[in-house]
């Protein structure tokens, strides 16, 4: 087996977690800056404030991204940085960083994979509803116009959106990402006017660079049940509704023109943002898809009482559909530091189902996957064989479901520097290269000179 030539080796970070300097050169507030500062919401109280300070030490960054042969770069833009309030006014300083950031790439040849929304929604939308407001699909629209504008010389593929089910879930119903909140019906408005914020940001694209590619970065899993259960038992519809919204709300939105009729059937709470057209919008052609692969979702089917099979989802929120009757199944593999499983496998039947599954389906990249792993640094050096296997393992699923017919034409490792986990605060690490949070000093771990061997041999070191 082997990579494509042409195959495109990468790295991945977003704005966030690395760029620190929330409040240089006329940044706006975002809702992870308010999420943060709400106390008990983020691990030790940590916050996004400095990061690794990417904003101020740019260069030096740049330089270890050459060093490791990186073909690609796929960073995230940082919307109130551009448009401090959301809309209006423009922040030049802003785009002066990120037209620094690619023009530094480029000069490297790196290839700049800029995606247009990681999370970090201006706090003057968030006021206004945030996701919930049909409004700010407009809002994101103008600022993605804004912005492909500006670098559309220089950028030849966008992707709008990363992971909007985190942001749609995690974010409005289990509450444990901003904005933090816990209601079902916000969720799956929300979910609806990220899709249709897609959309609207494709037509952009095709508008303003008619070459460019036009993608969407989706957080995608397997999702079936470790243990049998009888055909009547309610595990199955939860199985089918949390397939519904991890994978197929998204999916058959963009490919089907449609949304899950197991999630339709829900009634209001989840029609309710819907209007006629909507999917028309959402269903625009897409020239890539990015998937971002952590672990299988897996579940277990409860028995006994009504209480106990009523047990929550992984979601965290007993209100959620698709919590009846189930639980999350005992990690396995070698578990993360996140108490994550380890399935390879998973990311090659992924790959392969979506090939079988979406007649339109574009070219696909794996655009983020990695592991947490704290490894002890010892005389200089910092030996995480885990994270080495782990990274070797999901190549190969990746090799084998490119033999298998599946497009795929390149991958991005998550992450490249250690940095802001999100609710963990700094406490997980995901970067093939150490950070020192104290000091700021960058350290590449074995995995980062593993993967630079990858690069160097496409892949013909994996064994």
């Amino acid at each position: 087996m082997s990579f494509p030539a042409n195959f495109l080796w990468g790295a991945a970070t977003s704005s966030y977690q690395i760029e620190g300097a929330v409040k240089q050169d006329g940044r706006g507030s975002s809702i992870w800056d308010d999420f943060c500062y709400t106390e008990g919401r983020v691990a030790n109280g940590d916050t996004g404030d400095v990061a690794i300070d990417h904003y101020n030490r740019m260069p030096q960054d740049l330089d270890i991204m050459s060093e490791l042969g990186l073909h690609a770069y796929r960073f995230s833009i940082a919307w109130p940085r551009i448009k401090p309030l959301g809309r209006g006014q423009i922040e030049t300083r802003g785009l002066d960083f990120y037209d620094r950031l690619i023009d530094g790439l480029l000069a490297r040849n790196i290839t700049p994979l800029p995606t247009l929304y990681h999370w970090d929604l201006p706090s003057a939308l968030q006021q206004i509803g945030g996701w919930t407001n049909r409004e700010v699909a407009d809002h994101f629209a103008e600022y993605t116009a804004v912005v492909v504008n500006k670098f559309k010389d220089r950028v030849d593929q966008w992707a709008t959106l990363n992971e909007p089910w985190v942001s749609a879930f995690l974010g409005h119903a289990a509450g444990i990402h901003a904005p933090g909140l816990q209601d079902p019906a916000a969720a799956f408005s929300a979910a609806h006017h990220l899709m249709l914020a897609h959309g609207k940001a494709v037509q952009v694209i095709r508008d303003v660079a008619p070459k460019a590619k036009a993608g969407i970065v989706l957080n995608l899993a397997p999702v079936y049940l470790t243990e049998p259960a009888p055909d009547d038992h309610p595990a199955h519809q939860s199985i089918k509704l949390q397939d519904a919204m991890l994978n197929r709300w998204w999916l058959d939105s963009m490919f089907k023109s449609n949304y899950p009729e197991a999630l339709l059937n829900l009634g209001d709470m989840v029609t309710n943002s819907i209007q006629d057209g909507d999917l028309a919008e959402i269903s625009r052609p897409i020239d890539w898809l990015g998937i971002n692969y952590y672990q299988d979702s897996r579940s277990v089917p409860v028995f006994g009482n009504e209480e106990a099979v009523q047990a929550l989802d992984s979601t965290g929120n007993g209100a959620m559909p698709g919590d009846r009757g189930i639980r999350m199944a005992d990690p396995v593999g070698e578990i993360t530091d996140f108490g994550w499983s380890t399935t390879p496998d998973g990311l090659r039947r992924l790959l392969v189902m979506l090939t079988e599954d979406y007649e339109n389906l574009p070219e696909m990249y794996v655009t983020e996957n990695g592991c947490a792993y704290d490894d002890p640094m010892v005389d200089g050096k910092i030996e995480d064989s885990r994270r080495i296997e782990y990274l070797r393992a999901h190549l190969k699923s990746v090799e084998m479901a490119i033999e298998e017919g599946a497009d795929v034409r390149g991958y991005m490792v998550w992450s490249l520097f250690d940095n802001f986990e999100w609710a963990e605060g700094y406490r997980q690490r995901f970067g093939i290269i150490h950070v020192d949070f104290d000091t700021q000093v960058r350290t590449l771990r074995e995995s980062a000179h593993f993967y630079k061997e990858v690069i160097t041999t496409k892949g013909e070191n994996l064994g």
